[in-house]
């Protein structure tokens, strides 16, 4: 992202494609199937897509709005309507002086979703390193193709905590050197150019697999709702997952928000990447639960896109060159990922501390580097380190994104429609070409302030009750 809040996305492409890329590729592919698989299918499909829509997509405008009228990122905005460094009133629905227990919940929400984006990046770094394996071990199989074997590639991956740990620091490395040289925008357009590769090569793999005799079973698991096959856990993994596929609770979006022209339409801008977003989700899923049904395996947990897509690839006419395709695009949409993380750390740690770039970027990098040795140990040395019957990588992931995120975004929505003036959020809503913008408005508050709280400590409650 550019250091200047001047800038802005040149066109609504942009913004779209850096919105989805930032939880596309591992948010969907990696995390979206093995979380269903756990939950039972299409009932927590359906539960998903209603969460999306109903609480998912009106924090991703909150979001975007707060970025928008605050022309900064998470911190510094938090700052601004705290009067805390920035004397700058014209945000604020009150013109009283905060309570000090106020600023200091203010300041620390932004703490915690800073918390949350450096541990997830810690955890997604090493989920990167496996494409990476996944990726050379494809381009030495296309000279000598009897060297694939999908099962001994993981197996070896998995036993080897040392090479997860090289691979972990090789993608940190190239995160902190694009970050640290202000490169994003460049690598930006190569991601953009990429994308549709990714979903072309995606569309074909998932036609390959649903032509398999598993498919109709496959799909029937994946679309049709059993309601008893859900558990007290599934409220609060859908939800959070939506904002973790949607990248609402880390403060990314709020940074997206700052660079958005004023004249961009925020439900609009909400509504399709939510719908986008979504669609490639249930894509995702179409591709890879076919492999489960038709393996016959119990496949479950982090490592099922690296136990299907694999085997598919290997059986596919000229699947190891697609294969090479496949997983390039995977790891640039997962650098994709990584790199808006990253950048959502230093900018809001320039604009708050004026830490210099390239110094935030490296510091910022050896920390996730220490945060990220006990997931990438953590099916080798590590392996009898259980925590709720888990390993601690997938600990990590069910405790941040599960309970932390939900409680992160839920407040940053909360500082949006109670402190935030009317006026200013009326204005990014009501658009007089748009006859029923006005009541879009009042239905959006309405799921902020009386909606979303009630879902949000519902699904936390089920969950400490499941987990009891």
């Amino acid at each position: 992202m550019p250091d200047s809040k001047s800038t802005v996305f040149e066109t609504r492409l942009g913004f779209y494609l850096a919105a989805i890329g930032s939880a596309f590729g591992l948010g969907n592919l990696w995390r979206f199937p093995y979380v269903v698989a756990q939950n039972g299918g299409g009932a927590f499909v359906l539960l998903y897509l209603l969460l999306v829509f109903l609480i998912g997509m009106p924090f991703l405008i909150g979001e975007l709005l707060l970025g928008k009228v605050a022309r900064n990122s998470l911190s510094p905005a938090l700052q601004k309507l705290s009067g805390e460094r920035y004397q700058v009133r014209e945000l604020r629905q009150s013109t009283v002086e905060p309570s000090w227990a106020l600023k200091f919940c203010l300041r620390n929400i932004g703490r915690l979703s800073l918390f949350i984006t450096l541990v997830v990046l810690a955890y997604y770094a090493v989920i990167s390193g496996w494409v990476l394996h996944f990726f050379m071990q494809l381009v030495v199989s296309i000279f000598d193709p009897s060297r694939f074997h999908p099962d001994g590639s993981l197996r070896f991956l998995l036993e080897n905590g040392w090479l997860q740990l090289f691979l972990t620091s090789v993608h940190l490395m190239i995160v902190a050197v694009i970050v640290g040289k202000d490169l994003e925008f460049g690598l930006e357009k190569w991601v953009g150019y990429c994308m549709p590769v990714f979903v072309i090569l995606l569309i074909v793999l998932a036609v390959q697999s649903m032509s398999l005799q598993s498919a109709n079973e496959a799909l029937r698991f994946l679309f049709y709702p059993d309601f008893a096959k859900l558990n007290l856990a599934s409220l609060g993994q859908a939800l959070g997952h939506v904002f973790f596929t949607l990248s609402v609770g880390f403060g990314s979006m709020v940074t997206f928000g700052s660079y958005l022209r004023e004249k961009a339409y925020l439900p609009m801008a909400g509504f399709r990447v939510s719908t986008l977003d979504s669609v490639l989700s249930l894509w995702a899923g179409a591709m890879i639960f076919p492999l489960v049904v038709y393996g016959g395996a119990e496949f479950s947990g982090p490592q099922l896109l690296f136990q299907t897509v694999p085997h598919l690839l290997k059986d596919l006419p000229g699947g190891l060159w697609f294969g090479v395709g496949f997983f390039l695009c995977l790891y640039l949409a997962s650098l994709g990922a990584s790199i808006g993380l990253l950048e959502n750390i230093v900018a809001n740690w320039r604009e708050v501390r004026r830490v210099p770039r390239s110094r935030g970027a490296g510091l910022v990098a050896v920390g996730c580097f220490f945060l990220a040795v006990g997931p990438a140990l953590s099916s080798s040395v590590l392996s009898n380190l259980r925590v709720g019957g888990r390993g601690l990588l997938e600990f990590l992931d069910a405790a941040l994104i599960n309970w932390c995120l939900p409680i992160a975004a839920f407040m940053i929505s909360q500082v949006v429609c109670w402190m935030l003036k009317t006026e200013l959020m009326r204005d990014e809503f009501v658009d007089p070409d748009l006859p029923g913008s006005a009541k879009l408005y009042k239905h959006w508050i309405f799921v902020l302030r009386d909606i979303s709280g009630p879902v949000v400590v519902i699904a936390l409650i089920l969950q400490l009750i499941n987990s009891i």
